[in-house]
């Protein structure tokens, strides 16, 4: 069973108290009724408090030698190891820190880009955020083809009714000659967990020769809605690739990660090139020198700041969803183990299916609803997108924001899904570790309401 799939009983929710979650931010005090949190979650108090404690000591990383850039550079680093150890991967050289998911996989494309031979294809799924589709069709009919390097890229269907990934279909398109299999962790529109074990297996029997030999395809997975709310273990899932953004999961805006085989980094091109990505002191006129993993992708000043406080709503989560008098990790430096991530992960994951349970049950009641994706909460995420007929499901987003109610309308861009399933656009509501059962509630009976008064703007 895939590790983002454990039963929903399995976990404990003792001493799970939302309420006291919920102190921890802003919205609630607002009147906000934050829904939309596969957009942006909410940032709790502490992470914005950070950047205020963080400024008496503010400088530069890697280049200073005054006390304050050395501080500054030891949190930065940290933040590396921290984020490694949250994953479960082997040591901060497996971590490439960038702006979001979008940017991670623009750096997979552009690393992996001269490795494409002529006839090479890449695999991905009618189920993709456009961030994990179009780079690779850029790649494809814009990129490659100036070189006279002719690539196709091939989509797996996905089961219009359930929403699960055709295996079958995604296994017919793979062969000797697929490079790079695509495959979102969790779909941002269908809700669709997918079976990554599977999905590895099918990358594994390709065939495919790499440039250091080995016989298989190599596998990104889009991991922006499937991190926040799962228990992931890097090394388990065998990924070479996984991609996940921060303000997905409490931490302002502007910081995504790559998670990556260090054997890949060492070997790829970098994305960017300049500063600090280069070994100190190895640069000449006919020769340069790339500094050491995880540095080597880290081109030019970073978000310093905004790198340190992300790492810390991982400490942060960690303690907000582990029983009263447990915290232990925002206010120190003790290095995080992985059985903690495990327990506070899964309790996050196990809340959250349950909210997304009944949301399902009382939103299938409404007349005339389509709900988009798997039915069962155990298949999903914590998010559910759909439509109502006679309703366009902009005026339903307009309908839920005059209610105080924060949902999303359009095609969350999947657009590829959409398209699918001849759908021009759907209403999607998304829930976190910090919503509840009354919200959940007071949303669906404001839906009701919505489409009962035939509301128009």
């Amino acid at each position: 069973m895939s590790p983002t799939l454990r039963s929903i009983d399995a976990v404990s929710l003792d001493g799970w108290h939302v309420d006291s979650i919920r102190q921890h931010f802003l919205f609630p005090q607002a009147g906000r009724i934050a829904t939309n949190n596969a957009a942006s979650t909410q940032p709790p108090r502490e992470l914005l408090a950070l950047y205020t404690t963080l400024a008496p000591q503010y400088e530069n990383v890697h280049r200073g030698q005054s006390s304050a850039s050395q501080q500054t550079t030891r949190l930065f680093e940290a933040a590396y190891d921290d984020i490694a150890r949250f994953v479960g991967a082997r040591s901060r050289n497996n971590i490439v820190l960038v702006r979001n998911v979008t940017e991670a996989h623009n750096t997979v494309m552009y690393s992996l880009l001269t490795e494409f031979r002529d006839g090479d294809n890449v695999v991905a799924t009618q189920m993709e955020h456009n961030s994990n589709f179009v780079p690779w069709h850029a790649m494809c009919h814009e990129i490659l083809p100036k070189f006279g390097r002719r690539v196709t890229l091939r989509l797996a269907r996905f089961d219009p009714a359930s929403g699960a990934l055709d295996l079958d279909h995604l296994a017919s398109l793979v062969d000797a000659r697929t490079k790079l299999v695509c495959c979102t962790g969790a779909s941002n529109f269908l809700g669709t967990l997918n079976p990554l074990a599977a999905v590895r297996a099918i990358a594994d029997a390709s065939g495919y020769v790499q440039p250091d030999g080995e016989r298989r395809s190599y596998l990104l997975i889009d991991g922006a809605q499937l991190v926040p709310g799962s228990f992931i273990d890097v090394q388990a899932l065998d990924v070479d690739y996984l991609s996940f953004s921060f303000h997905k999961m409490l931490a302002p805006f502007g910081v995504g990660v790559l998670v990556a085989k260090e054997h890949l980094l060492e070997a790829s091109l970098p994305f960017l090139y300049g500063g600090d990505m280069v070994a100190e002191g190895r640069v000449f006129e006919g020769t340069v020198s790339y500094n050491a993993l995880p540095w080597k992708y880290a081109a030019g000043t970073p978000n310093v700041l905004g790198s340190i406080v992300s790492a810390k709503a991982l400490r942060l989560l960690l303690d907000l969803a582990s029983p009263a008098g447990q915290a232990c990790y925002f206010d120190s430096d003790r290095s995080i183990e992985r059985r903690d991530v495990e327990f506070a992960m899964r309790r996050v994951s196990t809340w959250c299916r349950r909210l997304t349970a009944r949301a399902l049950e009382r939103l299938g009641a409404i007349e005339g609803i389509t709900i988009h994706g798997p039915r069962e909460a155990a298949r999903r995420s914590a998010l559910v997108a759909f439509n109502v007929a006679g309703h366009d499901p902009f005026d339903l987003a307009r309908a839920f924001n005059d209610a105080g109610i924060e949902a999303r309308a359009g095609c969350h861009c999947a657009t590829l899904a959409h398209l699918a399933l001849d759908v021009r656009a759907s209403c999607r509501l998304s829930f976190y570790f910090y919503n509840t059962f009354d919200e959940v509630d007071h949303v669906v009976d404001a839906l009701a309401d919505i489409v009962s008064s035939g509301y128009r703007q």
